[in-house]
């Protein structure tokens, strides 16, 4: 199951009894990624948003893990500092978004009075970004605590470890930025501190190689800086990459050679008659799935029987309660 922003948490960032019955009842596909998780109140981007950094958030997480373990399943909590896209209202902090350098996405996002645009970000100070790597080692020990079999880096969708990876996102002079191997180094070091806090074997890391969301631009040295990076990463022995595929198949199968651990591959829209076919071509390990999933609690069982998918109702993906989120059908129950 691919990470899914849900926006249902409480207040506080804690989880609620309905993130704990939604994950549940999506056991049976086997390895859960949860939706995207704030390391701290300063990597809040969105409303209601979860956290895993304070003691209510543990005890929140733990009662999510421990209705999926019941149910057979595996669930990784996904890490994930938006850096830059951010909005002081939508802050717990109610403060000024901090990124690799002060540059304003040039995109609006939702608040709770409406959308608007994201104000530039503060850029970090070397001694700044040392310290949001512990915010991720914290974090991780906060997940294993709650229960989690391992954490997943979120790398992708335009958020602070890809705004580090993009020149249009990253014009910093220390060694956090410039050359390929700087604007690499920030990603390389996060994994290093929370494989090193919980194991190699509970640390992974998603990438979305190209994505352009947000204002990113990996400009063309793109490929290669996968290239090192994979590569980099390779060494570490992780649970594995998790890739957001956007089309760039040279670079996958590149990928493919350089990674010699699971791989995770997720492809938006992927129709129902290829499910599976990266499994049996050796292009990846594990496929993941996102909206399927979500509008099929027994995603699983329905491919088996080929019996009918039920549609994900975009108006329910973000807040709101337990319309499109908890009540989608099972398969017996739709039978009944």
């Amino acid at each position: 199951m691919a990470p899914m922003t849900r926006s249902r948490a409480q207040p506080d960032g804690t989880p609620g009894p309905l993130a704990a019955e939604y994950y549940a009842q999506r056991a049976s596909v086997g390895l859960i990624v949860s939706e995207g998780t704030q390391p701290s109140d300063g990597g809040q981007g969105y409303l209601t948003t979860p956290g895993i950094y304070t003691s209510a958030h543990v005890e929140g997480w733990r009662k999510v893990t421990s209705g999926v373990h019941e149910k057979g399943g595996r669930i990784f909590i996904q890490l994930m500092h938006v850096g830059r896209i951010s909005h002081p209202d939508n802050k717990r902090d109610g403060g000024q978004a901090v990124a690799p350098s002060a540059i304003a996405p040039g995109v609006p996002m939702f608040t709770a009075t409406g959308m608007q645009d994201i104000p530039a970000p503060r850029a970090l100070s070397t001694q700044e970004v040392i310290a949001l790597i512990d915010e991720f080692r914290h974090a991780a020990r906060s997940a294993i605590e709650a229960g989690a079999d391992g954490v997943e880096v979120h790398g992708a969708n335009g958020y602070l470890v890809q705004q580090f990876l993009a020149p249009s996102a990253n014009v910093r002079t220390d060694e956090y930025g410039g050359s390929l191997e700087n604007r690499a180094r920030f990603a390389i070091e996060v994994v290093k501190a929370v494989a090193a806090e919980i194991g190699a074997e509970r640390t992974a890391i998603r990438f979305s190689p190209g994505n352009t969301m947000s204002g990113i631009d990996e400009g063309p040295e793109g490929p290669a800086l996968y290239h090192y990076l994979v590569a980099e990463l390779d060494r570490l022995g992780l649970a594995y990459v998790h890739l957001m595929h956007l089309g760039d198949e040279k670079l996958l199968a590149d990928i493919r050679r350089l990674w010699n651990h699971a791989l995770v591959l997720n492809r938006p829209g992927r129709p129902r008659d290829r499910i599976g076919a990266d499994i049996e071509a050796g292009v990846a390990d594990l496929e993941a799935y996102g909206q399927g999933i979500l509008a099929n609690p027994d995603f699983v069982e329905r491919i088996r029987r080929d019996a009918h998918l039920n549609e994900a109702d975009p108006a329910t993906f973000y807040g709101g309660g337990a319309q499109g989120y908890t009540d989608y059908d099972a398969l017996a129950e739709d039978r009944a």
